[in-house]
């Protein structure tokens, strides 16, 4: 599975956070939620994190479900 890319924050004076994919806007995240994720943006791989935040990722069981009967056409 490629490793995300692409992603970039800003904070604001509200206390609020932009999260941007590509220069795009993927999520704003206020209150206590974006206290947590300035934590886990800290400690750990921001891109991951970002990706994970802002539900841009793959779970990686993508090509299974498209395999399965149910999903085929």
């Amino acid at each position: 599975m490629p490793r995300p890319s692409g992603f970039r924050y800003e904070e604001h004076g509200d206390g609020s956070v932009t999260i941007t994919h590509h220069g795009r806007p993927a999520g704003t995240l206020r209150g206590g939620r974006a206290g947590k994720f300035l934590a886990e943006v800290a400690e750990g791989d921001g891109q991951l994190v970002m990706a994970r935040w802002t539900g841009a990722y793959r779970h990686g069981n993508e090509r299974t479900a498209r395999d399965h009967p149910r999903n085929r056409r």
